[in-house]
């Protein structure tokens, strides 16, 4: 059961409806047993595999927590008779046990996923019949982020095990996020809610917002792009820079539909998951670009991975010693470089289990470390033109670079082979076809006329509502409204999404693209 689907409407229905029925102490309850229920659609043999992520995470966490509480009953006791030192080395001692726990549990669990995502380098997944579980990628991180938190100290593990189950499972963000942190959600995913007509109205808002994107645009476009990238020899040229365009428009609106409809989905429910997207497609830079998509995956990149490696003893030390050879500043910058290289190369494994992915993401590791680079000759061409940063023009030069640069970049997310990608990026400068293009090759990609009507106008609505939304949402604004107001918005969407869907004979819906990582 995925998120387009009929069965997914009806057991939402069905949820709500029960969830503000039964008293109100037992909805996290419901919301587990619910979460479990959806998960079975995928196969109920995977539950070893989420049952083993939710037991060892909950056990570890208890285990460090409950090191910490000796930890500190002890130095209580022993305050008087425990020199500095001692109290010292004391401390080093229980985190050094604590640390053993958390690696011991982040190896089981990476280990899992590892096993079952990437053995596909190793084309041993269909020999040992190995099959990819609904959001392993999702829970794991959010499950080892949590982890990691208890750790740190930053708050105590959770001690009801159900409840950390239901952090874990909870359906909305299973299938592609957004991942949460344990503070922030529990504060609405275990409290008691009441019948809210504002939680109701905002949440059919975005669910159906949310259809709207990915049935109308993104599953209509999916057609012409894979017409494009399954022809690469046949299919060069402009092109390529067609299915540029049209792969950018179709990721966004199938990535930000179904964070609609997950965020839609808890949101009818009383619980708030957090905004995964702020107009990226605005980005005046790569940089900014990842700041404002997939936000709550790169944050965690940030947090667990980035940090602790750039900070670390290795590389202080490291950056010590290439003083020396390097200078001052390469020195001081290449935990900066070696922590992004990893992290990059981290976040390309993590999107797909083939080379294509790797070096997706060390090329924008590349382009962010040249852009880091390149700051000083930004600014000496500001000092020397101080106008033309501030022009209209300029900073639309710098959105329209931005998203053709990430375009050319996602290509890789296309083609299996970098050979080949690298051969198409190379005939968008060397074939000369644009005229063919426009007379008559947009009808052979598996769309009509009436079809790039349709894509304009769903598209330019798309464009209307993000920009009304840059300093609040659109869609709430829209959803606070009359009653009157309220339901004719509800009722136009749900007909354009009726008629101008992207259906067919046997419909099923194309599964989210994100539900692949």
């Amino acid at each position: 059961m995925h998120f387009a689907s009929f069965e997914f409407i009806l057991f939402l229905i069905i949820l709500v409806v029960l969830y503000y029925l039964i008293p109100r102490k037992w909805q996290w309850v419901l919301l587990l047993a619910a979460s479990y229920v959806f998960y079975s659609f995928a196969g109920v043999g995977n539950f070893a595999y989420i049952l083993i992520t939710t037991i060892t995470t909950w056990l570890v966490a208890i285990k460090m927590d409950k090191m910490r509480q000796h930890q500190s009953d002890y130095l209580a006791r022993m305050k008087k008779e425990m020199s500095r030192e001692d109290r010292k080395a004391y401390k080093a001692e229980i985190k050094a046990r604590q640390r053993k726990w958390l690696i011991a549990c982040l190896v089981v669990n990476f280990g899992i996923l590892a096993v079952l995502k990437y053995a596909g380098y190793f084309q041993i997944s269909s020999s040992l019949g190995l099959v990819l579980p609904l959001g392993i990628s999702f829970y794991t991180f959010q499950s080892m982020g949590y982890l990691i938190d208890v750790y740190r100290g930053t708050y105590e593990s959770e001690k009801n095990l159900a409840k950390l189950a239901l952090f874990i499972s909870f359906f909305p963000q299973l299938i592609q996020g957004p991942i949460s942190r344990f503070n922030q959600l529990k504060e609405t995913l275990f409290a008691e809610h009441t019948f809210d007509s504002k939680n109701i109205s905002y949440g059919l808002m975005r669910i159906l917002w949310g259809f709207f994107k990915k049935l109308v645009i993104a599953d209509r476009l999916f057609y012409a792009v894979s017409t494009i990238i399954s022809s690469p020899n046949e299919y060069q040229g402009a092109y390529i820079l067609a299915g540029m365009f049209f792969y950018a428009i179709e990721l966004y609106a199938d990535f930000t539909g179904g964070i609609d409809i997950a965020i839609g989905s808890a949101q009818l429910l009383g619980i708030r998951l957090n905004e995964n997207f702020q107009l990226p497609y605005f980005s005046k830079s790569i940089a900014e670009y990842w700041r404002r998509w997939h936000i709550t995956l790169g944050t965690w990149f940030k947090d667990y991975l980035f940090y602790p490696i750039s900070v670390s003893k290795t590389m202080l030390n490291l950056s010590k010693k290439a003083r020396k050879t390097l200078g001052d500043g390469v020195a001081k910058r290449l935990p900066i470089y070696i922590a992004s290289i990893i992290v990059w190369f981290t976040t390309g494994v993590w999107h797909g289990s083939s080379w294509n992915f790797i070096v997706w993401g060390l090329m924008n590791c590349f382009v962010i470390l040249v852009s880091q680079e390149c700051v000083p000759l930004y600014n000496k061409f500001h000092e020397r033109f101080p106008e033309a940063g501030r022009t209209g023009w300029y900073r639309l030069f710098q959105v329209v670079r931005t998203f053709w640069l990430m375009s050319f970049i996602r290509t890789l997310d296309l083609y299996p082979q970098v050979g080949t990608t690298f051969r198409l990026y190379a005939s968008v400068f060397t074939v000369w076809n644009l005229p063919e293009l426009f007379q008559g090759g947009l009808m052979q990609l598996g769309l009509t006329g009436a079809d790039y009507i349709v894509l304009a106008a769903a598209v330019g609505l798309m464009l209307f509502v993000s920009l009304k939304s840059r300093s609040e949402s659109f869609l709430e604004k829209v959803s606070s409204r009359p009653i009157v107001v309220r339901y004719a918005t509800y009722f136009a969407i749900f007909v354009f999404i009726l008629i101008f869907g992207a259906y067919g004979i046997g419909y099923d819906s194309n599964q989210f693209i994100y539900s692949r990582f």
